[in-house]
């Protein structure tokens, strides 16, 4: 059996106890880190100096936590089944490179910089869109499994497409933001954008494929084992982020609560496009539904980690950058399980012309 066909039998998993109420866990966050930064202000102020060369080491080794367990489950190698997927594939790249990233700068400019600019604070408005765009610019990498399987969607395509994203990722994603960025009139240091990409996306993935290689050593079934078992720390350290986030950003949460929900109208008109974009594309090419599922719930869902690791930093703690990300964190959970419920409830619907 091929190391396809062992990460294969491990990647159908249906949505963890921590997955399934994140926004829950989120919420819970934002609250013990808004009263946490108000009553120990020193405390979270020393763990913001504790940085080097604009990389907050505390966040670093979260992010390292909360990364590294996803991409060991990726096989480079699946990418070798490509060829057999390619109108798929053809389709979610498509969304994911050339749609999602561009349509994002758009409605973050139309609603951050017009519909709601009255009622966002000014200082903060090129952040917010900035951080709209990193979410956007990185496409889902674990979550993804798990949407997936929800609608019965083919694992090796999924297993396939996000190898092949998460390739595209390591010399894509710094030029693609520092262009939207630009185009938004957004300047962002060069340095610290591929120092980010080096720091979030080259290393872990380097590190995680070799903790693959040595899990599968000793077989498929110690492999699914450890995978599953790092699952909670990778959530955990998520949530601990979002703690410090939030510490960081409590004070004005409190004096602008609305702008959690501005922030979330252009990520769920995003999704639902995007979402609705691939599936249709695929229906309109005669992509079986076991594709075109997982392929339309790849092009809506976001690499929401690292978005959150560049956008603090890049902007730091304080940014409307980070904020924005966080938001994604906050929504995905329930609207990408209304997607998968739209999926499935359309089956039907989606055969009757393919069939």
């Amino acid at each position: 059996m091929s190391s396809t066909e062992h990460t294969g039998a491990a990647l159908r998993p249906a949505i963890g106890f921590f997955e399934r109420y994140l926004t829950v866990w989120v919420a819970l966050c934002i609250v013990s880190g808004i009263v946490l930064g108000q009553l120990l202000p020193g405390a979270f102020q020393a763990i913001g100096r504790m940085e080097v060369a604009h990389v907050n080491l505390p966040v670093a080794v979260l992010i390292w936590i909360m990364i590294i367990p996803m991409l060991v489950k990726i096989d480079f190698a699946a990418m070798t089944q490509v060829k057999s997927q390619w109108r798929g594939i053809g389709v979610t790249l498509f969304v994911n490179w050339f749609v999602k990233p561009f349509s994002m700068a758009l409605l973050g400019w139309i609603f951050i910089r017009h519909v709601f600019a009255p009622w966002l604070p000014a200082n903060q408005l090129d952040s917010y869109i900035a951080g709209l765009i990193l979410r956007a610019a990185a496409p889902c990498t674990a979550m993804v499994f798990v949407w997936s399987q929800l609608c019965k969607g083919d694992p090796y395509f999924t297993l396939s497409q996000v190898a092949l994203n998460d390739s595209i990722m390591i010399v894509a994603f710094a030029p693609l933001v520092a262009l939207l960025l630009g185009l938004s009139a957004i300047t962002v240091p060069w340095d610290t954008l591929i120092a980010s990409v080096g720091l979030y996306i080259i290393v872990p993935v380097i590190l995680a494929q070799m903790i693959r290689r040595s899990l599968l050593a000793k077989g498929s079934a110690h492999f699914g084992r450890v995978v599953a078992k790092l699952g909670p720390y990778s959530i955990s350290a998520l949530l601990a982020t979002l703690v410090l986030l939030f510490a960081f950003q409590g004070e004005a949460i409190v004096h602008e609560p609305l702008v959690i929900a501005m922030l979330a109208v252009p990520i769920l008109i995003q999704v639902f496009f995007n979402s609705s974009l691939a599936y249709l594309l695929n229906r309109r090419l005669g992509v079986a539904h076991c594709v075109a599922g997982p392929s339309s719930l790849i092009g809506a869902s976001n690499f929401f980690e690292l978005a959150v690791a560049t956008a603090i930093s890049l902007f730091g703690f304080h940014s409307g950058a980070a904020l924005a990300t966080v938001v994604g964190v906050l929504i995905e959970v329930p609207v990408m399980l209304l997607v998968v419920g739209v999926v499935n409830r359309s089956q039907r619907w989606y055969e009757g012309k393919t069939a």
